[in-house]
């Protein structure tokens, strides 16, 4: 059964940093390129990052680029995805998701004074 279980949301406040992971299982990890989208209050869900199945090529959105960064560590069957200079409009639930097509339950990110 594929598992993919987020972790490292919370609130901070802009500027501040934050390190989500997503912990995969039941599928071989290593064959799949990884993706981080997120979801606003009252918005459609948007691709955030995204990683091949090596971890060599990365896409971010304009929103995000040269702020966040996407990695993984294939032999720990995760996916992270850094973000820094948060700001509040970050503020979001975000969900990691395989290529194989499956979704994680998503984890809050709040971005507040």
């Amino acid at each position: 059964q594929v598992q993919l279980v987020e972790s490292g949301g919370g609130l901070v406040q802009p500027g501040g940093s934050l390190r989500l992971s997503c912990a995969a299982s039941g599928f071989t990890f290593s064959n799949y390129a990884m993706k981080w989208y997120r979801q606003a209050p009252g918005k459609e869900r948007e691709l955030v990052a995204a990683i091949d199945f090596r971890g060599g090529v990365t896409n971010y959105s304009d929103s995000v680029e040269g702020r966040f960064t996407i990695s993984r560590d294939n032999a720990k069957n995760t996916v992270y995805l850094q973000m820094n200079s948060l700001k509040p409009e970050d503020t979001a639930v975000y969900y990691c998701y395989t290529t194989r097509g499956s979704w994680g339950r998503g984890i809050q990110v709040t971005v507040s004074s």
